[in-house]
C-alpha cells in the first residue's frame, strides 16, 4: 500500500484499530518525509535571521507546495496537524512542544522514543506522545542541549542542560542508557508561584508558617531546604528568595540555572563540566570561592551536593548572613547530617565536633518540604537550631505536619500545629522591627 492510498484508506468496522495504525504510521512517515524535504529546501543560515512568525508563515507555505506536488490527499484536520507539528519540529521540540504547552505538566519523563509519561497534581500519567524513532529523540536532545553550549555523544553520554524558559533537562543515552536514548524535563510556571499561592491555592503551608518564613528572610537569617526529588524545594527558595529587598546584591550558583529571582540586582553563575579532554571543569565549590570575591550580600546556592558545603559555610559565618540553600534529606536532622559527610568530601581533616560547630553556628533554621503519596506537597517541619550540647547540634521543633490518615479517594488527611515554642531567632526578628505574635506558636490552633 502506497503511502497516499494508506492517508485515504477507509477502515471497515471490523478492522478500525489496525486501519488506524496504519494511518498514524503514515502520517508520521509523511511528516518526517516532508520535515527532511524542508530542511534541503531552506536555507539554514537565513532561518537564524527570520522572525519567528515570518519563519511561520513560510513554512506553511511551503508545505502546502509539497502537499499540492505529491498530490497527497489529507483533510483539513490532517493538514493543521502537520503544519503544527512541523512547526514544532523546526522551530521548537518536536513531539515535547505539546506537552511543554500544557500548564498542567510540571514533568516530562522521556523512557524511550515511544513511552513517555508526565507528572500532573503530583501524579504519573502516560501520554500518547511519541518520536518517531530513537533517531529523532536523539536529535531532539542534542537540539536542546547545544542552545546551551552542552554536547551529549558516546564519550559524554549523561548532560545536564536548561531550556529558554528556565525548565530544566538531564539526558542520558547509550551505553549508559541500555533500553535508549532517556531525558527528564522538570518545568517551572511561567508565573512564579507567590506565598499566597502555597498557603490557599497548594496548602503547603499555614499562614502563620508563611508570616514566620518572610520574616526569617527578611531578617537575614540563614535558611537550609530540605526535601526529596520534586518536593518543591527550588519553588520555595524562590519565594523565599522574594522577599529579600531590592537594596541587596545576590549571586546565585547553581549546576543549571533555574532560578527565578525577581530582584533587580541578581548576579548568576552556573557550573561547568569538563570538555572531551577532561580539561575546562568548573565547580560549585570553585563559585563559592568567586562569589566571596563579588561582595555579595547574600549568596543563593541552588543545591549543596559536596565539597562546597565548606565553603558556602564559611560565608554564612563571616558577613554574609540571609543565605539561602536546599539540599536532598529526608528529615531536618538527616540535612544536618549530610552536611557534614559534605565537609568531610573537602579534603579538610576537620574533627566531626569542629565540623558540627560549623555548621551549627552558620544555619539557624531547617525546612522540611515533602511530597505525600497522593502527590501532594506540604512544609512537614520548620525546625530552628540552637547550639550545641558536647558533640550533638541541638534542634527545637516550631512547627510541623502531622498525617492523621488516608481517606477513601487516597487523599492525605493531616493538619499543621506549632510545638508551642516560641525560637529564639523571634528576637533577631524584632531587631529587624518584625515581631511574631504570641498566638502564632500556641500548639491548640491547628489547621488543616
Amino acid at each position: 500500500m502506497s503511502l497516499r492510498e494508506k492517508l485515504s484508506a477507509r477502515p471497515a468496522e471490523g478492522d478500525r484499530t489496525a486501519m488506524q495504525t496504519v494511518q498514524r504510521d503514515a502520517y508520521k512517515q509523511l511528516k518526517e518525509q516532508m520535515h527532511l524535504q524542508l530542511v534541503e529546501l531552506f536555507d539554514l543560515t537565513t532561518l537564524e535571521t527570520l522572525p519567528a512568525e515570518q519563519l511561520r508563515q513560510e513554512i506553511t507555505s511551503m508545505i502546502d507546495r509539497l502537499l499540492v506536488d505529491e498530490q497527497v490527499p489529507v483533510s483539513a484536520l490532517e493538514r493543521r496537524m502537520l503544519v503544527r507539528d512541523i512547526q514544532h519540529e523546526m522551530l521548537g521540540f518536536g513531539p515535547l512542544e505539546l506537552l511543554m504547552a500544557d500548564p498542567t505538566v510540571s514533568d516530562i519523563l522521556v523512557n524511550s522514543y515511544d513511552k513517555i509519561y508526565v507528572e500532573r497534581r503530583g501524579k504519573l500519567e502516560l501520554t500518547d506522545v511519541s518520536f518517531t524513532d530513537e533517531r529523532h529523540l536523539l536529535r531532539i536532545i542534542d537540539k536542546i542541549v547545544s542552545l546551551v553550549g552542552r554536547r551529549v555523544d558516546e564519550s559524554s553520554p549523561m548532560v545536564d542542560a536548561r531550556l529558554p524558559d528556565g525548565s530544566r533537562v538531564n539526558a542520558v543515552i547509550p551505553p549508559i542508557a541500555l533500553d535508549g536514548p532517556m531525558m527528564s524535563i522538570r518545568r517551572f510556571a511561567h508565573i512564579p508561584l507567590r506565598m499566597e499561592n502555597l498557603v490557599h491555592d497548594v496548602r503547603s503551608l499555614t499562614p502563620e508558617m508563611a508570616e514566620m518564613l518572610e520574616g526569617l528572610s527578611r531578617a537575614k537569617v540563614n535558611m537550609l531546604i530540605s526535601g526529596g526529588t520534586g518536593a518543591g524545594k527550588t519553588t520555595l527558595l524562590n519565594i523565599l528568595s522574594g522577599y529579600i529587598p531590592e537594596s541587596e546584591r545576590l549571586v546565585t550558583i547553581e549546576d543549571a540555572a533555574e532560578l527565578q529571582l525577581q530582584q533587580p540586582h541578581v548576579v548568576r553563575l552556573e557550573t561547568r563540566p569538563p570538555n572531551i579532554e577532561g580539561k575546562g571543569e568548573v565547580t560549585a565549590r570553585a563559585l563559592v570561592k568567586n562569589a566571596l570575591r563579588m561582595r555579595p550580600d547574600r549568596i543563593i546556592i541552588g543545591e549543596v551536593r559536596g565539597a562546597e558545603a565548606v565553603d558556602m559555610l564559611q560565608a554564612m559565618n563571616t558577613g554574609h548572613e540571609g543565605s539561602l540553600t536546599t539540599i536532598h534529606a529526608n528529615t531536618p536532622r538527616d540535612a544536618l547530617a549530610r552536611m557534614e559527610n559534605m565537609i568531610g568530601m573537602a579534603n579538610l581533616n576537620l574533627p566531626h565536633k569542629a565540623a558540627r560547630q560549623q555548621i551549627a553556628s552558620a544555619i539557624t533554621v531547617v525546612i522540611q518540604a515533602l511530597r505525600l503519596i497522593d502527590g501532594k506537597r506540604k512544609i512537614t517541619s520548620i525546625q530552628e537550631v540552637t547550639g550545641m550540647e558536647g558533640e550533638v547540634i541541638t534542634m527545637q521543633e516550631i512547627f510541623a505536619y502531622h498525617q492523621t490518615g488516608v481517606d477513601g479517594d487516597g487523599r492525605i488527611i493531616g493538619h499543621f500545629q506549632a510545638s508551642g515554642v516560641r525560637p529564639k531567632f523571634a528576637d533577631r526578628l524584632r531587631s529587624f522591627g518584625i515581631n511574631l505574635p504570641d498566638r502564632m506558636f500556641d500548639p491548640t490552633r491547628r489547621n488543616s
